[in-house]
C-alpha cells in the first residue's frame, strides 16, 4: 500500500466540479488528514442547491447536500463564482458557468431541485465545471469531473475563453452512462473526434459504451484510466 504526506502547503486551491456528493464528500477525509485546513474552495452559486433524482416507476431519491457551515467550520474558505477564475499565476483556467450551445447535450433529465418550497425540473446542472491548461505547443487540455454541462459544450466553452481551436487532450467525467444519454453517442462522440484531441481519456460516469466507442472512433488518441492512472502530457 502507498501512502502519501499532504499538508496545506502542497494545495494551493481546491476547484469543486459541482455539488453532487460523489465529487465533495472526499473533503471530509481531506479535512481529517490536513487538520484546519485554510484554503479556499471555488464553487458555483448552484453548487448548494438541494436536488432529487426522479426516475418513472420509482421513488424519488434525494441527493445528499454539502453543509456550507461545515466546510467553514474546519477552515475552507468558499469562493462562490459564476464567472471564469484563474488560479496558479494565470496558468489554470477554471470554466465557471458553461454555455450551453449544442442541441443534443440536455445535462441531467430527471433532476429536480427544491425552490420556493416545492420541487421543479433542474436538468442543467448549472454548477457543473471545468478546468482548463494551456500545453505549450500543443493546445489546450480539458479536465472535466462530471461533464453534466456537456462535454462538447465545455470543450467549445474552453476554446471560446481562450481563443485557441487546437485541443490537445481531453480528460474526466463525459457522462454517457445509461439510457438517457446513449443516444447521444454518435453526435457527441462526432463532435469529439471533430476536435482532433492526441489524447483522450474518458473516465467515471462515461460508460462502457461511450468509452468502446470514443476508443474506435480515436483508437490513437484513446487512453483506458484507472484507479492510479498517471497520465503526462
Amino acid at each position: 500500500m502507498h501512502t502519501f504526506d499532504i499538508s496545506p502547503k502542497d494545495i494551493e486551491t481546491i476547484v469543486l466540479s459541482h455539488g453532487h456528493f460523489d465529487h465533495t464528500t472526499g473533503l471530509d477525509g481531506l479535512a481529517r488528514t490536513l487538520g484546519r485546513t485554510n484554503l479556499p474552495v471555488m464553487i458555483h452559486p448552484d453548487f448548494w442547491n438541494r436536488r432529487r433524482i426522479v426516475i418513472p416507476g420509482r421513488d424519488p431519491f434525494e441527493i445528499p447536500t454539502t453543509s456550507k457551515s461545515a466546510l467553514q467550520g474546519v477552515g475552507f474558505e468558499v469562493i462562490e463564482e459564476r464567472q471564469p477564475s484563474f488560479l496558479l499565476d494565470n496558468a489554470l483556467l477554471v470554466t465557471g458557468e458553461v454555455d450551453r450551445t449544442t442541441a443534443f447535450e440536455r445535462g441531467m433529465p430527471g433532476q429536480q431541485a427544491f425552490r420556493g418550497g416545492s420541487w421543479v425540473s433542474d436538468p442543467l446542472v448549472l454548477d457543473d465545471q471545468a478546468v482548463v491548461v494551456h500545453v505549450q505547443d500543443k493546445g489546450l487540455v480539458v479536465m472535466t469531473g462530471c461533464g453534466h454541462a456537456g462535454i462538447v459544450n465545455i470543450v467549445r466553452y474552453a476554446q471560446k475563453l481562450t481563443g485557441m481551436n487546437n485541443v490537445y487532450a481531453i480528460l474526466g467525467g463525459f457522462h454517457l452512462n445509461g439510457p438517457a444519454f446513449e443516444p447521444l453517442l454518435a453526435q457527441t462522440c462526432d463532435a469529439l473526434a471533430a476536435f482532433a484531441p492526441q489524447v483522450i481519456v474518458p473516465t467515471h460516469c462515461t460508460g462502457f459504451r461511450a468509452m468502446h466507442r470514443l476508443a474506435t472512433q480515436l483508437p490513437d488518441a484513446f487512453l483506458q484510466s484507472s484507479v492510479g492512472t498517471r497520465v503526462e502530457l
